[in-house]
């Protein structure tokens, strides 16, 4: 039987430690963890208005509180950018709190979240090459 000096012994536990690093490591990117936009929202969503731009779907969710919006590319794939958004109406019926999620992803931008029964909301996303908003909808 063989016995391994110090720095060797350390150099394989350095490296059956990075091997179970990689193997419990999860997605590189965010918007490969769903294969809908309401697995991307949650299962408790359902979709209640969408929007097509060139190239994506600007999906609108809801759950009985809270809206959801996630914008899918048509042809998932390649990497480059979308962006989803939503914003709900302030008491003095101005928008201004808006919530992104902008980026490059390869399938879709979001989801962007937010708690607004009884409230008008704006909502949208985009690509690269076209956005597109709302405006007040969506009211109650």
């Amino acid at each position: 039987m063989r016995i391994l000096n110090r720095a060797t012994r350390l150099t394989l536990a350095a490296g059956v430690v990075l091997a179970g690093s990689l193997a419990v490591a999860g997605p590189a990117n965010a918007d490969a963890q769903a294969s809908s936009p309401i697995g991307a929202c949650g299962g408790s969503y359902h979709e209640i208005d969408h929007h097509d731009i060139p190239g994506a779907r600007i999906h609108l969710l809801y759950n009985g509180t809270t809206n959801c919006v996630v914008t899918w590319k048509n042809n998932p794939g390649t990497a480059s950018r979308l962006f989803a958004s939503i914003a709900k109406q302030n008491a003095d019926g101005n928008f201004t709190n808006y919530i992104h999620d902008d980026g490059n992803f390869t399938t879709y931008a979001g989801p962007v979240k937010v708690n607004a029964a009884g409230t008008c909301i704006d909502w949208g996303g985009g690509t690269s090459s076209y956005t597109w908003m709302s405006g007040r909808s969506h009211c109650g």
